[in-house]
Formats: C-alpha cells, sequence, structure tokens
C-alpha cells in the first residue's frame, strides 16, 4: 500500500531542530577558519614581504572564488544533490589552511587562500538549502539560526589568530585544520540525514512548488533586482563598519586601540543580536516588512552617528548594527520564495554577492578615505539606507503585489 500524501508534507512541514544546528556550528566552524585570512595579515605581510597591494589582491582571489563559485555550486546542487558537499568544502579549507600554513611565496598563499574560498562556496549555498529544508514551516527561523553560527565564527577567529597564530607564528596556522575535520565528521552526519529522509522531503516540498502557480518572469526579475540594491545599501554601510570602525574611533574620540577594538566587539555581538531576530520576526509579520524596516529604518542613527558624543555614538551604531544585521535572514528566505525550485542557487547567489559588495566596498571606502578622511566617508555612508524605500516595490512571493 502506498503511503498517503498528508503524512509525507507534514512531514515536509515540520522543524527538525537538530539539523539546523548542525548546520549552524558548521557555519561558525567554516567562518571562524576563513576569517583567520585577514586576520594573519601583518604576519604574512612580515613574513614574506609583502606589499600591500598583494595584500589587496590576497583578499581579492578569496573574495573573488567565494563569490564567482557559489552560484554556480548552489545551481548544480539544485538539480544533482550531493549529500556530502558540504563536507568536501571543509576538506578544501583544511588543504588550504595547511598550504597556507607553510606557504613560502605569494603563488603559494593565493592558491591557498583560494582552495579556502572554493571550501566557502560550496559549504555556504549547500549549507543554506539544507537548513531551509530542514526548516519546514520556520525558514525564517532556520535561516537566522544558520546565519549568527557564521557570524559568531568571523567574531571569535580574529581572537584565535590573536591568541594563537600572532603568538605561534604562521605554522601555527595549520593547527585549525583540526577544525576543518571536525566540521567534516559533523557535515558527513548531515548528509546522511540528508540521505535517509531530506531527500523524501526535498521531493515533497519540490513537488508542492511544482503544484503552485508560478510567478511571473518579470515580478522575479524585479524582486532580484530590487534586493541587491538593497544589499548594496546593507553591505556596503556593513563594511564601513567592520573594516574601518577602529580607525574612525581613533581619530574621531582619540580612544586607544585596545578601546576601539573593545566598541568593534560591542557592534559584532549587537549583528549577531540582529541576525537571530530577523528570521523569527519575518515568520510573523512578513520578510518585505523586516527588509524595509531593517534598512530604512536605521536612517536616523545612521545620519546622527557622526555628530554624537563618543557613547551615544557606540550606542546608536550598535542599534544600527542589530536592526540592519537582520535583513539577511529575511532576504534570503524572501528570494527563495521568489524561486522555490532553486533554493540552493538563490543562496549561493545572495551569499556570492555579499562577498563581492563587500569587497568591492571596502576597497572603495578606502579610496575615499585615503582622500577625504575617514569621518567623511562615515558622514557619506550615512546616506546609503535611503535605498530602503525601493523595499515598498517588493513583490509578494504569492501573488506579486507591493507593500501597502
Amino acid at each position: 500500500m502506498s503511503a498517503s500524501p498528508q503524512p509525507a508534507q507534514a512531514s515536509a512541514d515540520s522543524t527538525v531542530v537538530q539539523v539546523i544546528l548542525a548546520v549552524a556550528l558548521g557555519h561558525f566552524l567554516n567562518d571562524l577558519m576563513q576569517s583567520l585570512i585577514p586576520a594573519a595579515y601583518p604576519l604574512l605581510k612580515d613574513n614574506l614581504a609583502l606589499s600591500f597591494a598583494q595584500v589587496g589582491l590576497i583578499t581579492f582571489v578569496f573574495h573573488g572564488t567565494a563569490s564567482v563559485l557559489q552560484p554556480l555550486v548552489g545551481l548544480y546542487t539544485d538539480r544533482r544533490p550531493l549529500p556530502y558537499a558540504m563536507a568536501v568544502g571543509m576538506a578544501s579549507t583544511g588543504i588550504g589552511l595547511v598550504l597556507l600554513a607553510r606557504a613560502e611565496s605569494f603563488g603559494q598563499i593565493l592558491l591557498a587562500v583560494a582552495l579556502i574560498g572554493l571550501g566557502s562556496s560550496i559549504f555556504h549555498p549547500e549549507a543554506s538549502r539544507i537548513a531551509r529544508l530542514a526548516a519546514g514551516m520556520r525558514p525564517g527561523f532556520a535561516q537566522s539560526l544558520f546565519q549568527v553560527g557564521g557570524n559568531a565564527g568571523s567574531a571569535i577567529g580574529p581572537l584565535a589568530a590573536a591568541f594563537v597564530v600572532m603568538q605561534r607564528g604562521q605554522l601555527s596556522i595549520e593547527w585549525f585544520a583540526a577544525v576543518a575535520l571536525a566540521g567534516m565528521a559533523l557535515l558527513w552526519g548531515v548528509g546522511r540525514w540528508y540521505v535517509a529522509v531530506g531527500a523524501a522531503r526535498a521531493h515533497a516540498r519540490k513537488s508542492r512548488a511544482h503544484a503552485a502557480r508560478p510567478l511571473p518572469a518579470a515580478t522575479v526579475r524585479l524582486g532580484i533586482i530590487l534586493l541587491i540594491l538593497l544589499m548594496i545599501s546593507k553591505f556596503v554601510y556593513s563594511v564601513s563598519l567592520s573594516s574601518y570602525y577602529t580607525f574612525y574611533l581613533i581619530e574621531q574620540y582619540g580612544l586607544t586601540v585596545g578601546q576601539s577594538q573593545m566598541c568593534l566587539f560591542i557592534f559584532l555581538a549587537s549583528v549577531a543580536v540582529g541576525t537571530i531576530i530577523g528570521g523569527p520576526i519575518g515568520d510573523r509579520i512578513g520578510r518585505r516588512r523586516v527588509i524595509l524596516w531593517s534598512i530604512l529604518g536605521i536612517l536616523p542613527l545612521t545620519l546622527l552617528v557622526p555628530w554624537l558624543p563618543l557613547v551615544p555614538s557606540v550606542i546608536a551604531v550598535s542599534l544600527a548594527g542589530l536592526i540592519l544585521a537582520s535583513a539577511f535572514p529575511a532576504m534570503v528566505v524572501y528570494a527563495q520564495d521568489l524561486m522555490p525550485h532553486s533554493t540552493g542557487m538563490v543562496a549561493g547567489l545572495l551569499f556570492g554577492l555579499a562577498f563581492g559588495i563587500a569587497a568591492l566596498g571596502a576597497a572603495g571606502l578606502g579610496v575615499l578615505a585615503d582622500h577625504w578622511g575617514i569621518v567623511s566617508v562615515y558622514r557619506i555612508c550615512a546616506f546609503l539606507p535611503l535605498l530602503g524605500l525601493v523595499a515598498f516595490l517588493l513583490p509578494n512571493p504569492r501573488d506579486g503585489s507591493h507593500l501597502p
């Protein structure tokens, strides 16, 4: 006797928290390892007598590899799922770390960071697809939990570099290959879950997606274009803080490096909180409203930041970071709702754009800061949230309508 569709559908709609936690932990390990690259720049620059241009090229190769390959990996796994791809991505990152630890030339460093970028490009779209698959009726919750794992890893990575790599030297980078081994074991288990259970859930979801009336191509195209504009606003302002906030605090308020780092930690902690709350709120009130108010809503704060005394400025920046961070989980789920047949490709596209926009934004803001000063850059960036106005035009994934 064949099973009725109702139990299968009910199973596909349930939330498998253990799997979501596993991919979130995998995201933590992945981003911890990749954040060692910029944290180790001073050491690599001294050991190999690199120029600033060469350091910039290292960043370009890493971000470029991750940015370009992520949507391609997502597109492939949407059509031909690879249950153990995430474990393979961890292996690539681990090999890259070993090569980086033993690199004796600039070319070897580029090869090492390219392998780390490859590992990240394999991990992100597939992990996001699995998180969506395990989410059931709570995709925003799953995406937030998944992304906060990455935020935590990015925050811990520089601390690991400061207390291990900077103290023990370049060769100690390879110690973190053990993190990759732990990630491989963890994500191999997720792959086994997919083979045993996840594939059936994916089939049930695809059947429902095929039965639903697809949105017109023009509506989908409009939604994706508007999302890209919103991502430019979000990630350029975010990278102005993650890359230059300490320099701004030192110049504007005369803080020491240690004091500025503490303010940066407060900002990063606020970002983690915002990432956690953004998805569940989107599940309740709708993804488009979260995107709108998380970007446009910070405008009063960003306009005030360059003119405030130290303590109110740090509070305003932290609140802006918290609110702004809530947007990205909602963006990913919203895009997946627009294109339910291509959830892996969509996640890869958005994560790839996030890498690319952040890299280009950091480079562009650095040029502006050299010419006009870091304080002027923050006064200019304060107007970026105005791009959030285009969120009013985001189509509803259900019927193509706009926000009221």
